[in-house]
């Protein structure tokens, strides 16, 4: 008796974990943004903005975390393809009157499968960087609100968050 295939495209007929063959798809430029913030004390926020942190420049070495990141992201996500990125940016808005920073990260490669989890990929690390660089003095700050903002490439073609 045959299983019904799964609307998950990891998993077979039969429910087993496996990597989706790419190699019929036809490579095409695609690109991935996405967006995230950590929330802190407005303290802290100053600190970041005025670049004294005690472990230097905290934008600087949470952008390059964030390109680190999405570059090896296959290494940690079990089922997602080694890719090759042609570009990875972040970019960081500090917010005073919400006492946030946003970051957002834009992903592109010309490929048979998209980067969005490349991007997502890129603001957690950065995020998580920021957290590690000014937990010294506030260690409340939360991470939240991480998604995909947009997508463009591919046969299911273009995605856009409302928000």
């Amino acid at each position: 008796m045959s299983t019904p295939a799964s609307p998950l495209t990891h998993f077979d007929a039969q429910g087993q974990a496996h990597m989706v063959d790419v190699g019929a798809k036809a490579a095409t430029h695609r690109v991935a943004v996405a967006k995230g913030r950590i929330d802190m004390q407005p303290q802290t926020l100053a600190l970041i903005e005025s670049g004294t942190a005690k472990k230097g420049d905290v934008l600087g070495i949470a952008r390059l975390a964030g390109i680190m990141a999405a570059k090896k992201t296959s290494d940690l996500i079990p089922l997602c393809h080694p890719l090759a990125l042609t570009r990875v940016a972040l970019e960081f808005e500090l917010l005073p009157a919400e006492q946030a920073v946003r970051c957002t990260a834009t992903v592109e490669t010309v490929g048979p499968t998209g980067v969005e989890v490349e991007a997502l990929m890129a603001v957690q690390v950065a995020l998580l960087t920021i957290y590690d660089m000014c937990k010294a003095v506030d260690r409340g700050m939360v991470i939240n609100g991480v998604r995909v903002a947009e997508k463009r490439g591919g046969k299911s073609g273009s995605f856009v968050a409302l928000g």
